[in-house]
């Protein structure tokens, strides 16, 4: 895996600005919406598509980065963006939308909504039609991440991250991780353990993890008709396989895939490799 940060750009729409990421390589499009505390210049899970030759666009979601909230704000205004923003950028076609986490209720709004757009979905760790999150994170993180809160909040995260890292990712991935924090903390890998100590120290929610609080269901009733893969972890910690499940049942042209990882980040996983075969023979079908 590369590093993280990447650079972004914006794009001034008639619905409003949007922050992305366009990294141009083959002639096909793979659209990335990230999760919660998550802008389009992090880059995290991408290397599949970018080893495979497709381009990687990235758009920061209402709330995150440079796209303020008024842009689209609920999922299926900010599918609408979204095509506006391909339009834009001259994409007739999206080879795959891939909604991760928080992200994946509106990459099914896109597909469901703009189905001559997008020809294919794939779901990694998505929040799907079920209640989301849990009432004590739900409380947790209106706290945290409140407005007079959520820049102290990542700034003694950054501050951990670079005094104690072991501390830190012990006590963000007991949120992410159904098995013990020390268990999935000591499973990483060098590499991965210091992925994750950059990606927390560069995480921000702004507005939009409030903004996902507020209207991530708004999405639920999406019918999609591409084929889908739904790639989840029964260990996910943050969004319980139960969703990946839900998601499976409703997108008729659909193929769960059970992931080894030990946390919310399934690109940690050892069978990720393996995942990512699949991945590309999808793509390529």
């Amino acid at each position: 895996m590369s590093g993280v940060v990447r650079p972004t750009t914006t794009a001034e729409l008639a619905r409003g600005l949007v922050e992305y990421r366009f990294d141009q390589r083959g002639s096909g499009t793979v659209l990335v919406l990230h999760g919660g505390h998550l802008n389009a210049g992090l880059a995290l899970g991408e290397d599949v598509f970018a080893d495979a030759g497709y381009s990687v666009l990235a758009p920061s979601r209402p709330g995150y980065g440079r796209t303020p909230l008024p842009t689209g704000t609920t999922t299926s205004g900010f599918a609408d963006v979204l095509r506006s923003l391909c339009d834009h950028l001259g994409i007739a076609r999206i080879t795959a939308v891939v909604g991760v986490s928080a992200g994946g209720p509106t990459a099914m709004a896109i597909a469901a909504r703009h189905p001559d757009l997008v020809e294919r979905v794939i779901l990694q760790s998505a929040v799907g039609p079920l209640p989301w999150p849990d009432a004590r994170t739900r409380r947790a993180a209106r706290f945290a991440f409140a407005p007079a809160t959520e820049r102290v909040t990542w700034s003694v995260v950054r501050a951990i991250m670079r005094t104690v890292p072991d501390l830190g990712l012990r006590l963000l991935l007991g949120d992410l991780a159904a098995v013990p924090a020390r268990q999935a903390v000591t499973a990483l890998t060098a590499e991965h353990r210091q992925l994750l100590i950059e990606l927390f120290s560069r995480m921000r929610s702004g507005e939009g993890f409030r903004n996902d609080l507020a209207t991530i269901r708004a999405g639920a009733d999406e019918v999609v008709t591409q084929p889908a893969l739904v790639i989840a972890s029964r260990d996910d910690g943050a969004v319980p396989f139960a969703h990946a499940e839900a998601l499976s049942a409703a997108i008729r042209h659909s193929r769960l895939i059970e992931s080894a990882a030990d946390s919310h980040f399934v690109w940690l996983g050892h069978d990720w490799p393996a995942i990512s075969d699949k991945i590309r023979d999808f793509l390529a079908t």
